[in-house]
Order: structure tokens, then C-alpha cells, then sequence
């Protein structure tokens, strides 16, 4: 069968910027799951994306559908002829709709019985017939949020379409999308080149489109700006500031990509670095240059969509676009320093924090005395702690934060310091807020922990406490981002907290304002659920942390310690004889109704038999060590220690009888193993690691 490369462009408006990489994906998704499912032979499908055009292009794609053969089933031979053997109704009309005579139809025996069967040939489709359908399938399903309508066209689609192209090889499928007509047509640069131009094949798409000054391919104009701003940067002896978001930003913004270089007045430079970063990278596109020790530049590059013949106009107009923002930066930064954070805290009465919750004011406070508690307990200073979690939230009043609301946090650290607040509580405002993100820096160890920790443990005890809980993807006051914040703090930074002290604590500071009688449980349960998928990004198994979750230890730092305790331990030879061995131990005593978790005094001179006098000696002594090792939360120990036993404990399961006919030997058994259920369960509960 004949194959040819496919090439479908939608030819557009200028797409949005920060949606274009997601758009092509997705275009490049919904078409090959609708080339699949239509089973039309193909090798691949990738995608282009630019600022005016999506499109797909198509490997070895099959002109038509492979030929098959159907089997129609009829109906049953005793039902398709009478008495007689003549074809009855229902055999008739059956053969009609299948084109056939009834003695046309062949029999299908099974050992259910006798049918009618008909094998039709279905030739397969022609590609000219199902573009069409296929390419209309893929559109519906891009993820558009918000559709237009443009000119006359009752269609809709994220921006105006132009012109639409559909090339199977060197020939144009006909084909009908978003009121357009297929042909050959493409839309050049905007100012480059030709403004359309027709395209002979559809393999020549990214080699004529570049000769028309647009690179196609999102990734290699990704590169393309990556490299040029690193090359430009190298010259200065400077470092460009980017990630890969302002990259990709950057990348759907331009089709033709010419990085540029362009200043700003040095005095601008006593603003913070961060405001002038904000507003350079996220109003204007701009990628900042830092030297080597960090600091802001006032050079900075810009990347243009065109190759200038006059690049001096460019980049002083570049240049007269950024002067106001940094100016007003400059001015907010100025005026904003003759306030104090401290004389901001009654402003902070006007801001709602929740309705159920009170003011920002009111949130303060709490943040305050709940920082100074976290500090008593990791023995960081309480007056500090106090003081930063009480001002933690007056620079969202300023004028800095109100026009570049990422920069809140940064500013309150500047304005502190101008303030002659301690050097500690200026940290700490910068700081609050971390981790903001998945792998993100943590807050420094002492009194920026401590306002870490207070401020999302209040929203997290708050939100729950009056009983609104995160249900599916809805998460407005990003509760699991708080959650996973609170361990990573607690963990990375191995402080001696308790979840259940802290969640308590932070009540008691709401007062009365909580209506939701189980918050307590709720938020502990919450955040500990959060560290299944952190330990799992650490590589750690799943019947591992369900060993350690079904504990339920409410230290985050001892969690992680048992974690890799049994981790460790799940690696010995004897693993899983010990975990499969703990699993019927908690079976015997589930049946008995034995609690393992109350002592139950043990009478060895009821012990008779060799094999459980030698596991009684071997659980005495473990039991001296694993109540030592506890104290210091050396699970390793303990584990290894229990491995020691699985000799004894297998020997007892092979001669001895816990169910005896004696009544006291039988509980005195069960005591036995309730002592050897109670030594591994100090950890973990190991039966969970038996293979099912």
C-alpha cells in the first residue's frame, strides 16, 4: 500500500504565548489517538507550533484503511428455516441487509449450536474521505478555554484561522475545517519574505518555512533564544537569568528569533534587585544579566522577531518601554521606606484573610504566637520568631507588593532591614513563604522555620477547622502545598517536631473561631498523607511507607527515620520470612481477639516446649534492645535486631502448637507472640511487606 508524509497547518492569529507548547502537544495527541483509532497505518506524529500556526505532520502515513473481513452473525439455523426448510422471516430480512441470498450464507457451528454467518469484505476508507472527520476530532479536543468567532464564520477556535493546509505528499487532501478550505497555502513572517507563499511538499514544511524567516519547530526555536542569550551574555562576562517558562514564553512569542541588547540607567540599581528582576522578566520578556557574585546588571537582552536594519531603533525603543517600570519600581521602593512595617499593621484590619477566620491582622497575630511556640521547641529565639510573625504580612500594604505582587516577601525583608528590625526577622519575611514549589529552597533552620512552619500550619488548621476541606483538584488556599511545605521543613531540616503538638497548639490560637470539632485528626491525617507522594519521588516503595503510615507516627523526622529503617531492612534475606511470619502472627491473634498492643504478662514456667523456651530467651533479649534503641529512634537497629529471631520464630511455628488443648499454655502462647507482634510493630507493621 502507498504511504506518503502528511502535513496538516492551521495558519492563525497570534496564539498565546503561554499556551502555544500545550496547544501543539496536544493538536499532535488528539490526532494520532484519531489517526489510531480510525486504524489508518502511520510510523509517527509530531508537531510544529509558532506564534501563527499549529500543525502536524505525519510519518509514512497509509493512503487508506487495510481491506477487512466482518463476520456477521445470523440467526440461529433452527430459527432461519421451518419445517419445511424453508428460510423463514427473520433468515430473509437477516440476508437482505447483508446483500446476500439466504443460500449465499455460510454456518457458524459452535457447542452452543448452529447459525447463519455472512463474511462481508470491507474495503477499507480512502484518506481523502476521513481527513476530514479525523482532523475535526482533533481540534474539538485542544485545550481551548475560552473560544472566539471572527468575520462571518459561525466556527470558533482560540484565535482567527486563515488559512489551512493538507498535503499528502506533494498533493492537497480536500478537506473542510473551521470554515476554511484546504490548499497549499502558508502564512509567512509577518515582515519577512512573502506573506503567504504555496508549499510544494509537505517534507519541505520547516526548510520553506525558514526560508520565509519562521522557524517552525517550538523546540529548535527554544534552542535556538537559549543559545543566542548565552552567547550574548558569555561576550558581556555576565550570566542570563532565565528558567524554562520565560524560555518557552519567550520561544512562542517571536517566529524568527534575534536576541538583542539593550540598558537602563544605572541608578535604578539601588532598587532591589528583585522588583527590577520581576518587572523586566514577567511585563516585559526581558532576560536580566547577572555577574558573578550575583548581582543585577543594568544591561539586559531582549529578543526580537525581527532582523533590523536599523537594530539602534529597536533596542532604544525596547529601552523607552522599560524606563517607566523601573521608574515606578524606583518611586514605590522610595516611598514606600517611609512607613515602617510596624506602623502597617493596622492597615492589615482592612484585609479579609477568610470570612469565617477574620482579618490579615487577626492572622498575624496568630502566625506570631504560633511562630514563638515552633521556636521554644527547635531552640530558636522565641522574641524573634514572635516579632517576624507578627510583621510577616505588612508588606503585601505596600505600594511595591500591590504593583509586583511576586516580589511580597522579598520587600518585607528590604523594608525590615531599612526598618532596623533584627537581621533574623528580615531573613524570616524573605523566607516565609518557601518552599513555594516542588523542589524549591527550604527556609533557613531557626527563626524563618519557625514563621514557615507557623503561617501554613495556621491556614491548614483554619481552612479545616471550619470544615472546608480540599475536595478533588479544588484547592483555592493550596492546602497540599502547605502540607507538603510542612514536611520538607520538618524532615530536611530534622526538627523535633510532632504534627499532633503543632496542629494542637495552632487551635488553641484560633480560639473560638474553629466550628469543626475533628480538625485535629483531619490535618494531621492530611499532611501525613502527603508524605506517600514525596517518599515515592524518592524512590521509596509503596508497601514500605504503608508499613511505616499503618504506625501512624505523627513526627514527621522519626516517620522518615523508620522509612528507611524498613526500607534498609526489606533488603535482608530474611525480609520476608519474618514479614510473612508477622502476618500470621497478626491473623492467630486477630482470631483470638488479642490486642497486641496490651502487654500481656508472659509465665515461662509454663513453657515446655525447646522451641518456645528458645524464643521466649531470644525475644527477652531483643526486647532490652529494641527499648533502648527506641529512645534514640535508631530503627536500623531494631529491625536488624529483629532479623536475628527468624530461626526461633521458625522453629515455633514448626513445633509448636499455639492452639493447645491446655488453656494456660494456649494464652501463654499467644502472650508469646503478642510480645514478638508488639517488638516488630515499635517500627512498622513488617507484615505488610509479605508478598501476597
Amino acid at each position: 500500500m502507498r504511504t506518503e508524509n502528511c502535513l496538516i497547518e492551521l495558519g492563525t492569529e497570534e496564539l498565546p504565548p503561554k499556551a502555544l507548547k500545550s496547544l501543539g502537544e496536544a493538536f499532535a495527541q488528539q490526532f494520532e489517538a484519531a489517526l489510531t483509532a480510525a486504524e489508518l497505518s502511520f510510523t509517527s506524529v509530531s508537531w510544529f507550533a509558532a506564534p501563527r500556526r499549529l500543525a502536524v505532520y505525519v510519518s509514512a502515513l497509509a493512503e487508506s484503511q487495510a481491506d477487512k473481513t466482518v463476520e456477521k452473525r445470523g440467526p440461529a439455523v433452527s430459527a432461519a428455516f421451518d419445517t419445511d426448510g424453508n428460510p423463514t422471516k427473520a433468515a430473509q430480512g437477516w440476508a437482505r441487509g447483508n446483500g446476500i441470498s439466504v443460500e449465499d450464507a455460510e454456518r457458524l457451528v459452535t457447542d452452543k449450536g448452529e447459525w447463519l454467518l455472512h463474511k462481508a469484505h470491507v474495503p477499507g476508507k480512502q484518506i481523502g474521505e476521513l481527513l476530514a472527520s479525523l482532523l475535526n476530532q482533533a481540534i474539538a479536543k485542544l485545550p481551548i478555554p475560552k473560544a472566539m468567532r471572527w468575520g462571518n464564520y459561525t466556527t470558533q477556535f482560540i484565535r482567527p484561522v486563515h488559512t489551512l493546509t493538507a498535503l499528502y505528499g506533494s498533493e492537497v487532501v480536500n478537506l473542510t475545517a473551521l470554515g476554511l478550505a484546504s490548499g497549499r497555502t502558508i502564512q509567512g513572517h509577518r515582515f519577512h519574505g512573502e506573506a503567504r507563499f504555496e508549499l510544494d511538499h509537505a517534507d519541505n514544511y520547516a526548510s520553506a518555512l525558514e526560508a520565509h524567516y519562521v522557524v517552525a519547530d517550538f523546540t529548535a526555536r527554544k534552542d535556538k533564544v537559549r543559545q543566542q542569550l548565552q552567547t550574548a551574555a558569555d561576550a558581556l562576562s555576565l550570566k542570563p537569568d532565565f528558567n524554562e517558562d520565560l524560555l518557552e514564553e519567550i520561544a512562542s512569542l517571536v517566529e524568527w528569533p534575534v536576541v538583542m541588547q539593550a540598558s537602563f540607567e544605572e541608578g535604578f540599581l539601588a532598587v532591589p534587585k528583585e522588583a527590577l528582576i520581576y518587572t523586566m522578566k514577567d511585563d516585559q520578556k526581558y532576560v536580566p544579566l547577572l555577574d558573578s557574585e550575583g548581582q543585577l546588571s543594568n544591561t539586559f537582552l531582549f529578543v526580537s522577531n525581527i532582523e533590523s536594519q536599523d537594530p539602534i531603533q529597536v533596542i532604544s525603543g525596547n529601552e523607552k518601554v522599560i524606563r517607566p517600570r523601573l521608574a515606578d519600581a524606583e518611586f514605590f521602593f522610595n516611598s514606600d521606606k517611609k512607613t515602617s512595617l510596624e506602623s502597617r499593621l493596622a492597615s492589615l484590619e482592612s484585609v479579609l484573610f477568610q470570612k469565617q477566620l477574620g482579618t490579615l491582622k487577626e492572622k498575624s497575630e496568630r502566625i506570631s504566637s504560633l511562630s514563638g511556640f515552633i521556636a521554644s521547641q527547635i531552640d530558636a529565639n522565641e522574641a524573634l520568631a514572635a516579632r517576624a510573625g507578627l510583621l510577616a504580612k505588612t508588606d503585601l500594604m505596600t505600594n511595591m507588593v500591590m504593583e509586583f505582587p511576586d516580589v511580597q516577601g522579598v520587600m518585607g525583608k528590604y523594608y525590615a532591614l531599612n526598618d532596623g528590625e533584627d537581621a533574623a526577622v528580615a531573613e524570616a519575611l524573605y523566607e516565609q513563604y518557601m518552599p513555594r514549589f516542588a523542589g524549591d529552597a527550604l527556609p533557613s533552620p531557626g527563626v524563618s522555620a519557625a514563621v514557615a512552619l507557623a503561617d501554613k500550619l495556621d491556614t491548614l488548621v483554619g481552612i479545616f477547622g471550619i470544615g472546608q476541606l480540599p475536595k478533588g483538584d479544588k484547592d483555592p488556599f493550596a492546602l497540599r502545598r502547605a502540607a507538603i511545605g510542612v514536611l520538607r521543613i520538618i524532615t530536611e531540616l530534622s526538627l523535633p517536631l510532632d504534627l499532633e503538638v503543632l496542629v494542637a497548639k495552632a487551635g488553641e490560637v484560633y480560639g473560638d473561631k474553629l466550628s469543626n470539632q475533628d480538625f485535629q485528626a483531619q490535618v494531621v491525617d492530611f499532611v501525613l498523607a502527603r508524605f506517600v507522594a514525596v517518599l515515592q519521588d524518592q524512590g521509596i516503595a509503596i508497601d514500605v511507607i504503608q508499613a511505616v503510615s499503618a504506625r501512624r507516627p505523627t513526627q514527621p523526622s522519626d516517620y522518615v527515620a523508620r522509612v528507611n529503617a524498613v526500607a534498609e531492612f526489606k533488603q535482608l534475606e530474611e525480609a520476608q520470612a519474618l514479614a510473612a511470619a508477622n502476618k500470621r502472627v497478626a491473623n492467630i491473634l486477630a482470631k483470638q481477639g488479642v490486642d497486641s498492643s496490651v502487654n500481656a504478662s508472659i509465665d515461662e514456667s509454663l513453657l515446655s516446649e525447646d522451641a518456645e523456651k528458645a524464643l521466649y530467651s531470644a525475644l527477652m533479649s531483643a526486647e532490652s534492645v529494641v527499648t533502648s534503641a527506641v529512645t534514640t529512634q535508631d530503627y536500623t537497629k531494631i529491625l536488624s535486631t529483629m532479623a536475628t529471631l527468624r530461626s526461633a520464630i521458625d522453629s515455633f511455628f514448626d513445633d509448636v502448637m499455639v492452639m493447645a488443648e491446655d488453656d494456660a499454655v494456649k494464652q501463654n502462647r499467644l502472650a508469646l507472640l503478642s510480645l514478638l507482634r508488639q517488638l516488630f510493630l515499635t517500627t512498622a507493621d513488617i507484615s505488610l511487606l509479605a508478598k501476597s
